[in-house]
């Protein structure tokens, strides 16, 4: 009987075992495949959750993150400790949760919530405090990377990116004068050249950094480069001024990218302790840019006699030899930049750690090597990538024609630009996007309206002295007379030329009043600024002249003759007083950015972002008062001079800010949009500064100090990024 109920009991014993091990089976393969569901965690999360274990003092069936299951052991960690007599054992796979249990819903075996499961707002905290743990890390391998090498020469490469966008904003004003006279434009459409230049800058500049931020800094910077210099090329051949306007926008519209992408990129290679100074020295390409058109605008184009024509309507002068020489460092940066990696910390960003990875192990196997240390090894394996959240895009069901899938294409992405750009409005970035608002758009109206004010106040003191000079000719009475000389600066009222020859001479300001012109012959004329105003031309022949109808103002034309008229202006540079000073005086005013840059640079990171830009701006704005005692050619120059200098450190230390309080997913995005407020108060400060040439200087004066102040004073109120990491 003993033996009858010992076997009744093992078979009972072995029927409990057999029914656990297959229960445990059972087990095992539900969370392989939940396994396998599982969204890819990093080992940060896998410890996070570790930590959560070890400190309740509980763990998760099939859970060990670190090291693979243990497939003999005879019993899961979920349910040691419990008796085997229990039927359900607490942990045990209990079923799928069906979809009407909803987020709060626990995931089978006490794994991590699926994100299918979690609301945005779980994801972006997620992804919140992954790029908190990234920025750290980041900071770590780029000091294990170095400072040599590649640093150097993405210095240079992006150098001269940013080089092409000081050479973009000079030639616009040493073009304008040339433009006027080849074209004839009249002084009503002058303008248009300045403006339409920077309103593409200020487009450019929003959408290429907003793109930049969704497809990576190289690409975007890649292709804004090639539409500036195809758009910058084209322009120097083109004949009317309308098409003129065209290429110069959309070769400012290409340009208006690179500042925004140029500093968003080289800061992100560069480690904490070197990220200040070495951004201020690349700044000194801008100047170098300035100091580039300068020379190449007074060395090419006062030489009128390096161009060729064909007929009288193409004519290639040597404006346009010069326009295509500012075309040469964006097409050199353009070549180099296909020879440089893609920013790694963006990579990153979108989750690309293998690609990042290889891109930081060159950059150190490149620094190493030219230390002298080849054998030296990359030592980081792995690297925090944030969670990346899907957005969900809607595409229309009518994507079947390729124009309609492009449109999709192109509105999906400027919806992503815009959505990122409004992030930049939303905590913790509001205030500092605020207050950068503010400082960008101060110092932008100060320094580029009095920059435009300079040169038209010293052209102004230029004319107002050639003014002086002016000779006056009243109740002439000549006949029978032949004028073959120049007529320069002159007014001539009530005259009588009866029977007289005027042939191959050059008008130069000269202006007829209530004249009467009988039996007179004009041939191979040619005129600047000449005028025939309320006269009478009377059986009269014009041969071979540019004396166009819109010189005859209120003039009466009797019996008169016009034979092969000239169209365009003929007037050389050689005979443009003022060129060469225009010239000479912005290279001088660039030229005086040096000092500054050299100081900005050395101290930017030893007295702090901050104290530089407020106190630069408060000292540009209190040197504006110096203006009012500039009366004459030189001491304005030298005003321009001490204004720059002193302006140029309050830039540097703002570029310097602005890539350090924006995230990664923002940088270019924010970068861009305060570029292209710079750019609106470019233009507003054109207009409102231009206006006022001649008229006062007490407005200009008052108005840029005002600003510049003001904007120190709120300069001063952002915070401090000095020793902080790359956010």
């Amino acid at each position: 009987m003993e033996e009858t109920y010992k076997d009744r009991t093992s078979l009972v014993k072995g029927a409990k075992d057999i029914a656990k091990e297959v229960k445990r089976q059972a087990v095992k393969k539900v969370n392989k495949a939940v396994d396998k569901a599982q969204d890819g965690y990093t080992q940060r999360s896998y410890s996070r959750f570790q930590d959560e274990e070890d400190d309740d003092d509980y763990y998760v069936q099939g859970g060990n993150y670190g090291v693979e299951a243990n497939d003999d052991e005879g019993s899961s960690e979920a349910t040691e400790g419990h008796d085997e007599d229990d039927e359900i054992y607490e942990g045990e796979y209990q079923g799928i949760p069906n979809m009407g249990q909803g987020k709060d819903g626990m995931v089978a075996l006490g794994q991590p919530m699926h994100d299918e499961y979690k609301d945005r707002h779980e994801l972006e905290t997620e992804r919140k405090a992954d790029e908190e743990e990234l920025a750290q890390q980041y900071e770590l391998i780029i000091q294990e990377c170095g400072h040599g090498r590649f640093q150097w020469a993405l210095f240079f490469v992006l150098g001269m990116a940013l080089m092409a966008d000081g050479v973009e904003v000079f030639v616009v004003g040493f073009v304008l004068p040339s433009a006027e006279t080849d074209m004839c434009i009249p002084n009503s459409g002058s303008g248009w050249l300045g403006s339409i230049v920077y309103l593409g800058m200020m487009v450019g500049a929003f959408f290429w950094g907003g793109l930049a931020d969704k497809v990576g800094r190289r690409q975007s910077l890649l292709i804004c480069m090639s539409v500036n210099g195809f758009f910058a090329f084209l322009s120097s051949f083109v004949q009317g001024y309308g098409f003129f306007l065209f290429c110069r926008l959309f070769s400012g519209f290409g340009i208006g990218g690179a500042v925004p992408i140029v500093f968003s990129y080289f800061s992100e290679v560069l480690a904490r302790e070197k990220r200040g100074e070495h951004l201020s020295w690349l700044c000194m390409f801008w100047m170098i840019g300035g100091i580039y058109a300068s020379a190449m605008a007074w060395a090419i184009i006062p030489h009128y006699g390096w161009s060729f024509s064909m007929g009288s309507a193409y004519q290639f002068h040597s404006w346009r030899v010069f326009v295509i020489v500012c075309a040469l460092p964006c097409v050199s940066s353009v070549v180099a930049l296909t020879f440089m990696p893609e920013s790694p910390r963006f990579l990153l960003e979108v989750g690309k750690h293998d690609e990042a990875w290889m891109i930081l192990k060159q950059i150190h196997d490149t620094n190493m090597r030219a230390r002298g240390q080849p054998e030296k090894v990359f030592t980081v394996n792995r690297i925090k990538t944030p969670k990346q959240i899907d957005e969900l895009i809607e595409i229309e069901s009518d994507t079947g024609t390729w124009y309609r899938r492009c449109f999709v294409r192109i509105r999906t992405e400027l919806y992503g630009i815009w959505l990122t750009f409004m992030r930049c409005f939303n905590y913790p970035v509001k205030d500092n996007t605020i207050k950068l608002t503010a400082v960008w758009f101060t110092l932008s109206f100060g320094y580029y309206g009095l920059s435009v004010w300079f040169p038209d106040v010293i052209k102004h003191l230029q004319s107002d002295e050639y003014a002086s000079r002016v000779k006056h000719f009243r109740n002439e009475e000549v006949s029978h007379f032949v004028f073959n000389f120049t007529l320069e600066n002159q007014i001539h009222s009530n005259g009588e030329y009866i029977n007289d020859r005027f042939i191959m001479m050059k008008f130069k300001s000269v202006t007829f009043e209530d004249s009467l012109f009988k039996n007179c012959v004009f041939e191979d004329i040619t005129s600047l600024n000449t005028y025939f105003r309320n006269c009478t031309f009377i059986n009269t022949t014009f041969y071979n002249t540019d004396l166009e109808q819109y010189k005859f103002v209120d003039s009466e034309l009797i019996n008169c003759t016009f034979f092969h008229i000239r169209t365009g202006c003929q007037i050389s540079f050689d005979d443009d007083y003022s060129a060469y000073w225009i010239y000479f005086v912005n290279f001088l005013g660039t030229l005086a950015v040096l000092p500054g840059n050299i100081v900005s640079a050395l101290l930017m990171d030893r007295i702090g972002r901050l104290t530089m830009l407020g106190g630069s701006m408060v000292l540009s704005g209190i040197s504006c008062f110096f203006l009012w005692f500039g009366t004459s050619e030189s001491m304005m120059i030298g005003m321009l001079c001490l204004y720059n200098g002193l302006t140029i450190s309050a830039w540097n230390s703002l570029d310097v800010i602005t890539v350090e309080l924006y995230p990664t997913d923002r940088r270019a995005t924010g970068f861009g949009f305060l570029n292209a407020l710079c750019k609106a108060a470019a233009v507003l400060g054109n207009l409102i500064f231009g206006s006022l040439v001649g008229i006062t200087k007490a407005i200009p004066i008052l108005l840029a100090s005002t600003v510049l102040v003001c904007g120190g004073l709120v300069g001063l109120r952002l915070p401090d990024t000095r020793t902080q990491v790359l956010m």
